[in-house]
């Protein structure tokens, strides 16, 4: 927030009028009495960020107004969703506290709105960020309205980034496209998470967004007049068929277009499926498969079908609820163009996820699409000693998955499981206890091995045994988030019962050297010796990979306390971001590469990260390491996303000081079609011809066909363009890109 200045009588006149303006977008029916509420609710949150500034400097409470706007026009939700969306940073932000909140708007309200507060400062965790993040999900089994609510508070923080310093950017894109986009994606809000991953884009990878939003807008027109040329004879052979329907093109967004980009490592001209044509038909819900198919056979009457592109989710919806009938169809100029069939109702709920999904529920016996995933969200929030950021990361592969697999019980039942989960990922998703006691899996009456990687089609058989337990590499054979969160807790249960015996050992000796709270004493060697883990501890004890007396070795006992005994300690510099600086010996020559959080780099200890290698001129950030110093990545690096959206408090801000004195390591791979003899001299000669230095030069060749993989010296990321256009221009080599 910015400093505090009072809300002027025209600014106050502007707050009224957002506020009406977003009630008079409310999609859902309301009485007088949910009106006052809602009325309560906003002269509340008005009077108590009356003193409030956002970063931008409008008047704070304009953010709690648009995220209530979200909440009812983009995903559908009520007044009570409404009351809370705009009080949802008051108890934060303000003094009014939660017990004021129930009083005035009863429990349910509090309640959603204490899902959307963040933990105390002052609570203690390796990584805050986690444990606010599982403090939300968690909520996904209370109310799924609270996440909703927080997905919509982070729609509109990223559509107002801009307004943040860069660095506080980085961490808030990160974060974003960490968790809030997989998550948008499994409650079916596709508009949520398309929007998600572009401004994610527009300020992780700010180049290659702006190049292909230049692109799109430049072949607007052009897109448009291949688009009314493509839909024309649809339309005819539609209207024959008598079905009201809506008909149109849309582009597809630039996150995704970028993305084929990159896999396809072909130029922005050669992606030529940048939109997608839809049919939304407005039919009852009994005659919506037969209008859908009705609709496939027309269009393919006009157009030639790809049949290995389509996909049916009418017949087999997906775990999220999204129903629709892809099809891709070779257009004028052999053009391929996807299709999609879907209804009104199918239309709504893929725009509008779980809350529209709701809507449709009483109509039918539709199957509840979300009480599988929910139970999974269940079992992985069941064991409370897990690891925080080990849990967000089992979520985040329950959640993250964009295709499905579907296979077989024995008596007939389907499961829906992501692409590339196995046979053991099967067993656990009958039941923990099955996966748990699981010796071996039959696919369609045959072993297979647990790590088996299922088929749609496949029917499979789960043997057990009461003596079975999981074993550590079985978590090499998982993918789904539960498998993987069932697995450590056993393992964890089971070193647990095995650390008992010394756990009893070393509460006896703690007693003997009289120190007063055992429990603290514990916390403390376990802090010491394993990361935090109790369980580690004593199970490391009992397997005798270290002895009690070496355990209590370093420390002494003062007062009834266990305590290391003071040593002397070097100078602490004031912030902790300060830490590690370099002596005046260790500076390169006075010049700096690097500024970190606006000090000269050659004032601090750094290194660049051997994940991504930074070359002068890529975006790139500043990470605290425990033990290693700072260390520099790129933001695209691909282990950003996972330091940034869980440790933010360890970034620091960092930017490129302009010299040509140094050299950094690019990787670059080739691929291309391997003509015999020639084709390691012609790269190597490019290479010489633009004076870099190759580091190393690995080839291999395989029908016909080669992958080379070298690294290089450049000075800046200008150099390493120059590079990889010159070695694309080059006979017979197909992509050259730079690995990330």
């Amino acid at each position: 927030m910015a400093e505090v200045l009072d809300i002027t009588v025209d600014e106050q006149q502007a707050i009224q009028e957002t506020y009406e303006s977003m009630i008079a977008a409310l999609r859902t029916p309301f009485s007088q009495e949910d009106r006052e509420q809602m009325d309560r609710a906003f002269r509340l949150a008005n009077f108590s960020h009356r003193h409030q500034r956002r970063k931008s400097s409008e008047p704070y409470i304009l953010h709690p107004i648009a995220v209530a706007r979200i909440c009812a026009e983009e995903i559908g939700l009520g007044p009570t969703a409404i009351c809370a969306a705009l009080l949802h940073d008051v108890v934060e932000d303000t003094p009014v506290t939660m017990d004021e909140l129930q009083e005035q708007f009863g429990e349910r309200i509090a309640q959603m709105v204490n899902g959307l507060t963040k933990l105390d400062s002052a609570y203690q965790s390796e990584s805050q960020q986690a444990e606010n993040f599982k403090k939300v999900l968690s909520t996904l089994v209370v109310d799924v309205r609270i996440v909703l609510i927080k997905m919509a508070d982070r729609l509109h923080n990223m559509r107002t980034i801009k307004s943040m310093p860069e660095h506080k950017q980085l961490k808030i894109a990160a974060e974003t496209s960490y968790i809030y986009a997989p998550l948008a994606h499994r409650l079916g809000l596709y508009n949520f998470r398309s929007e998600f991953l572009d401004l994610c884009m527009k300020v992780l990878e700010r180049d290659e967004y702006q190049a292909v939003a230049r692109k799109l807008r430049e072949t607007k027109a052009a897109r448009e007049k291949y688009i009314e040329s493509f839909i024309a004879p649809l339309r005819e052979k539609l209207d024959e068929l008598g079905y009201p329907y809506r008909i149109f093109g849309r582009p597809k967004s630039i996150y995704s277009i970028a993305n084929k980009i990159k896999k396809k490592q072909v130029p922005f001209e050669q992606i030529y499926d940048l939109f997608a044509v839809r049919v939304i038909l407005d039919v009852p819900r009994d005659k919506e498969k037969l209008a859908a198919w009705a609709t496939y056979s027309t269009i393919t009457d006009a157009y030639q079908a790809v049949p290995s592109r389509l996909k049916d989710w009418i017949t087999i919806p997906k775990s999220n609820g999204y129903e629709s009938l892809h099809i891709t169809l070779v257009g004028p100029g052999a053009r391929f163009v996807e299709v999609q069939i879907r209804s009104e109702r199918m239309n709504e709920i893929a725009e509008r996820g779980f809350a529209a999904h709701w809507k449709y529920k009483g109509v039918s016996n539709h199957r509840d699409v979300y009480e599988q995933w929910f139970e999974s969200v269940r079992d992985i929030l069941e064991n409370p000693n897990s690891d925080t950021v080990q849990f967000l990361g089992d979520f985040r592969d329950n959640s993250f998955f964009n295709e499905e697999v579907y296979v077989y019980t024995p008596d007939g039942d389907m499961k829906a499981l992501p692409k590339g989960s196995t046979a053991l990922d099967f067993a656990f998703s009958v039941h923990s206890m099955v996966g748990y006691h699981c010796v071996s899996i039959l696919c369609d009456e045959r072993i297979v091995p647990m790590s088996y990687e299922l088929s749609n089609g496949d029917r499979l058989r789960v043997n057990t045994s009461p003596n079975q337990k999981p074993n550590p590499n079985w978590l090499d054979m998982v993918k789904t988030g539960k498998a993987k969160a069932k697995i450590r807790q056993s393992l964890k249960e089971e070193k647990r019962k095995q650390g008992e015996l010394a756990r009893e050992a070393l509460l006896r000796r703690l007693k003997k050297l009289h120190v007063e709270d055992e429990k603290l004493a514990i916390e403390t060697l376990a802090r010491h010796h394993s990361h935090g883990s109790h369980v580690d501890l004593f199970y490391d004890i009992g397997r005798e990979v270290i002895s009690i007396p070496q355990v209590l070795k370093p420390f002494v006992v003062e007062q009834g306390k266990l305590v290391l005994p003071a040593a002397p300690a070097p100078p602490q510099e004031k912030d902790p971001e300060s830490r590690g600086r370099r002596n005046g010996a260790n500076r390169i020559k006075g010049h700096t590469k690097l500024l970190i959080n606006g000090e000269p780099g050659d004032q601090l200890e750094y290194f660049m990260a051997s994940c991504c290698n930074p070359v002068q001129g890529d975006q790139v950030f500043a990470y605290l390491t425990s033990t290693a110093g700072l260390k520099i990545h790129r933001v695209i690096c691909p282990n950003a996303e996972n330091l940034m959206a869980n440790y933010g408090y360890r970034i620091m801000k960092a930017e490129w000081v302009s010299t040509t004195e140094h050299s950094f390591v690019a990787e670059l791979k080739l691929t291309g079609l391997d003509s015999g003899k020639g084709v390691i001299e012609r790269i190597s000669h490019e290479i010489a011809e633009m004076d870099l230095d190759i580091r190393s030069f690995q080839i291999a060749a395989e029908s016909g066909h080669f992958t080379a993989r070298i690294s290089v010296l450049v000075r800046n990321t200008d150099q390493l363009l120059l590079a990889r256009r010159a070695l694309q221009n080059l006979d017979n080599v197909s992509t050259v890109s730079r690995v990330e």
